[in-house]
């Protein structure tokens, strides 16, 4: 999974205290982002497939479905902490593989050790006495951030989270909610939309030639007409064409 921005995560509990509890105790953590909450199973369902989240906070008996038949029901299978009153699912949950089982109520110091499970899953640890890499990251994205994305932390294909310096990128070709990232003659399959991407990158460098690719100009060699649209020849070899409009913008920039 790859984690450029923040981890997703998804709270599903029926009980409001309870939700307000995990925002609060999240709010600390600059490397964990709740993109959505459900409040019954159902809709748990329809948000976990729906918003693909890395890790879900599921509370087990709620209205509708437990969280239990959720997991029997979505496609996408996320990481899973359960918050639960009761204790007598805690071995079917760890036969799920589940991060961890937290039994509510529950006080910052027993989250605070759920969520360094997660890192530890996610990512894994350094060497010893080092800092993960996604502890490195969290900590830059803790501060205050830059303007513009400066660098990605990605998953490759061999599963080894590395870091992208967003200089190198030559490219950015969306598909759906995934983006493939090009840079350094390789590429990475990113769980972000394109138009995430855009209003994160700096547009004096990138810019979005066509509805599924942006360029980093930086890496334009030569452009080429044809007929009201220019061929973009890019540092890497490859070749982007670009739409009527995307051409009329660079034609702009480039006189």
């Amino acid at each position: 999974m790859n984690t450029p921005l923040p981890i997703r995560a998804l709270i599903v509990e029926d009980e409001p205290l309870a939700r307000q509890t995990i925002r609060d105790f999240v709010a600390g953590e600059g490397w964990l982002e709740i993109i959505g909450e459900a409040a019954d199973g159902y809709e748990a369902v329809r948000l976990i497939d729906g918003l693909r989240p890395v890790l879900v906070f599921l509370d087990i008996k709620m209205p509708g479905l437990t969280g239990l038949q959720v997991l029997q029901r979505v496609k996408h299978e996320p990481q899973v902490i359960f918050t639960t009153a009761y204790d007598d699912h805690a071995v079917t949950a760890f036969e799920l593989e589940a991060l961890d089982y937290i039994l509510k109520p529950f006080g910052r110091e027993r989250f605070r050790r759920s969520l360094e499970r997660v890192q530890r899953r996610l990512i894994g640890t350094g060497e010893i006495g080092e800092p993960s890499l996604l502890e490195r990251a969290s900590r830059a994205v803790a501060e205050k951030p830059p303007e513009h994305l400066l660098r990605l932390f990605v998953r490759d294909r061999r599963g080894r989270v590395v870091r992208v310096r967003v200089d190198d990128i030559t490219r950015l070709v969306g598909a759906d909610d995934y983006v493939e990232v090009y840079a350094d003659d390789t590429s990475y399959l990113v769980n972000v939309t394109l138009t995430e991407f855009e209003r994160r990158l700096d547009p004096q460098h990138f810019r979005r030639v066509h509805r599924s690719a942006i360029v980093n100009l930086d890496h334009v060699v030569s452009c080429k007409p044809i007929e009201r649209r220019l061929l973009l020849k890019l540092s890497d070899g490859a070749e982007v064409i670009a739409s009527r409009n995307g051409s009329q913008h660079l034609r702009e920039l480039f006189v």
